[in-house]
């Protein structure tokens, strides 16, 4: 993985040429383009530190779905998995597997694929699978809207404006993108973990609000429900 500095160097030169980020005015004498390249900056410093927090945290988080219902995403690093549940289902991805349940009339039933491999066009990854599998049941994967931050900022047409929360008593920047197609509104906490969304995603209306979050994840998190039936869809090699 490219180190943070790295990453934010990269980010910051791509968004300098065309961000447009509401904030304070510039004193009347000053350079425009000056002060807009400054926000810029500090913009994707701001995306490049959150997306190296997000990939590097261990930690797991209740959230509140606008249906009223509840959601958990967690992850660790050694080993590297993450998981997703949900009324009914639940996502679990590993070096090892990619295992999707889903529960009906009481019985789960658990189908685990091959962890994606990366394909040249980077269309088959671990990344591409949360977003296409979460996105169904009205979640949304957190690197997936670090994405959807970092095109909002490379978007010429775009407005970003910044803002300070606080989401289930933890610190949060909170991002209000204005766009032509799809406007939304994501908070990330201080940690790096997702603290809210809310927008359309792929069409879809999305929305989420952080109600808990933990340093630590039990291991149990990563367990398919009890009693379960369980199709290995791996190939043998």
């Amino acid at each position: 993985m490219p180190s943070a500095s790295t990453t934010r160097r990269v980010l910051a030169v791509s968004v300098i040429a065309s961000l447009t980020l509401t904030g304070c005015q510039a004193p009347d004498d000053a350079d425009p383009a000056l002060g807009q390249a400054d926000r810029a900056l500090d913009l994707a410093d701001d995306l490049a530190s959150l997306l190296n927090r997000t990939m590097e945290l261990t930690y797991s988080a209740d959230y509140l779905l606008a249906s009223g219902q509840t959601a958990t995403i967690a992850q660790t690093q050694d080993p590297a998995r993450s998981t997703y549940s949900w009324p009914g289902g639940r996502l679990i991805v590993t070096w090892r597997a990619t295992t999707h349940c889903e529960t009906a009339a009481g019985r789960a039933t658990c189908t685990l694929k091959a962890p994606p491999v990366p394909d040249v066009l980077n269309t088959n990854t671990p990344m591409t699978v949360l977003h296409a599998e979460t996105k169904r049941r009205g979640l949304v994967a957190p690197l997936f809207v670090m994405q959807m931050l970092t095109d909002a900022a490379l978007d010429p047409d775009a407005v970003v404006t910044r803002r300070s929360t606080t989401l289930a008593g933890h610190r949060a920047t909170c991002f209000d993108v204005r766009r032509s197609a799809d406007d939304f509104t994501a908070c990330m906490t201080a940690e790096g973990a997702l603290g809210s969304f809310s927008g359309q995603v792929d069409g879809k209306p999305v929305e989420l609000t952080l109600t808990r979050y933990h340093e630590t994840v039990d291991d149990s998190a990563f367990d398919l429900p009890a009693g379960a039936a369980v199709v290995d869809g791996r190939t043998a090699t």
